[in-house]
């Protein structure tokens, strides 16, 4: 029975390798334990942008693994998710109803924005799209730097959040000092955990397979029965809600928001390394993409000066390794892990496992006589 529920619990999706399969299941329990293992406000900020960013780059791999859809403008549902919650919070108080409508509303306007772009311009094929999606983006990132008045411009604007999850508050439960910032914490992680299970079972579903069969070839799709155009369409606004829900509780965890941190071109670049590196077209791909992007963006710079002051005695690399050259460093891993691993990690992963079975099944059957 136990068997059964966990199967069920992941739609039947096995990692389909063990290695993969330790590595969720190590950075999923590492997350939930984090403020215990990990204390401090710096891992806890860490471990709420990867819970985040998981529900971003699942999302996009709806789009980007499973239909073959190249989409620029995936940040820019992100962004609408954040700026609905940090306005409705903003003008009309931090209550629990404000906050649940903002969100609602939020993923209703990702929603029906990608709807509307998908109807009109998903005609357009591969790079066509993704740079009409690109000019949306943008367009969304200056509309909102200049509605000062109604955004707070390129300064951004701050809000305060329900009392319960503000950074100030603090709870006793059982002798346990809990600050809102914890319990802010968990609601992002649970919710996290809920849509990659939802976004499981969804890709498993007959529309999951349809929508994998319009990624391997449209015609033959089409040919079979199935409305290609109107999977894409539904596709796109599914993945644009759930990257609205991120914004929004990403922007309660920063309580701050401004277009260079939520509606930038150049934040969907690193969600699109984060699936690529993770592995698309797996869901578990994404969690382990995000987990390494958001580590080394946090840690390199840190990683690399403490080799720079073990080696002062050699002044080139000493100055190589200097930490404001972490970025340098960082495009250096990313390029390294995307010529090693083409499809992944999660796709290397699986690759490897089929090899040895392959093998397995190529050995002579030994006979036993007596």
């Amino acid at each position: 029975m136990k068997d059964n529920f966990w199967l069920r619990l992941v739609s039947y999706d096995l990692p389909r390798s063990a290695v993969l399969g330790l590595l969720v299941v190590g950075i999923a329990i590492c997350l939930l334990f984090v403020p215990v293992l990990f204390p401090g406000a710096r891992s806890l900020d860490t471990s709420a942008r990867i819970c985040g960013f998981i529900i971003v780059a699942v999302s996009y791999d709806i789009l980007f693994g499973y239909t073959g859809i190249i989409t620029l403008c995936h940040i820019t549902f992100f962004g609408i998710g954040a700026y609905a919650a940090a306005i409705s919070l903003a003008q009309f108080g931090p209550g629990w109803g404000v906050l649940l409508l903002a969100t609602a509303a939020g993923i209703c306007t990702a929603v029906l924005l990608a709807t509307l772009i998908s109807v009109f311009a998903l005609r357009i094929r591969t790079l066509f799209f993704a740079m009409f999606t690109l000019a949306v983006a943008k367009s969304c990132e200056i509309l909102m730097s200049q509605l000062s008045r109604f955004s707070g411009g390129d300064d951004g604007m701050t809000f305060i959040p329900p009392a319960a999850i503000a950074p100030s508050t603090t709870f006793e439960v059982f002798g346990l000092r809990i600050g809102g910032a914890t319990l802010c914490y968990y609601l992002i992680y649970a919710l996290t955990v809920i849509v990659f299970l939802a976004v499981l079972r969804l890709v498993n579903s007959p529309f999951g397979k349809s929508l994998q069969a319009i990624r391997d070839n449209e015609l033959r799709a089409a040919a079979l029965g199935i409305p290609t155009q109107r999977y894409r369409v539904v596709a796109m606004a599914i993945s644009a809600g759930l990257a609205a829900l991120g914004g929004s509780l990403l922007s309660l965890w920063w309580t701050y928001v401004n277009p260079a941190t939520t509606l930038s071109p150049n934040i969907m670049i690193d969600i699109l390394l984060m699936v690529v590196i993770g592995g698309s077209g797996t869901i578990y791909g994404p969690v382990v993409g995000v987990t390494v992007f958001v580590i080394a963006m946090n840690y390199l710079s840190e990683g690399l000066e403490s080799l720079s002051d073990s080696i002062p005695h050699i002044p080139f690399v000493a100055d190589l390794l200097n930490a404001e050259r972490w970025q340098l460093w960082l495009g250096l891993l990313f390029v390294l892990t995307l010529y090693y691993f083409p499809t992944g990690i999660a796709g290397h992963l699986r690759g490897k496992k089929r090899e040895r079975q392959a093998k397995l099944a190529s050995l002579p059957e030994v006979t036993v006589t007596r």
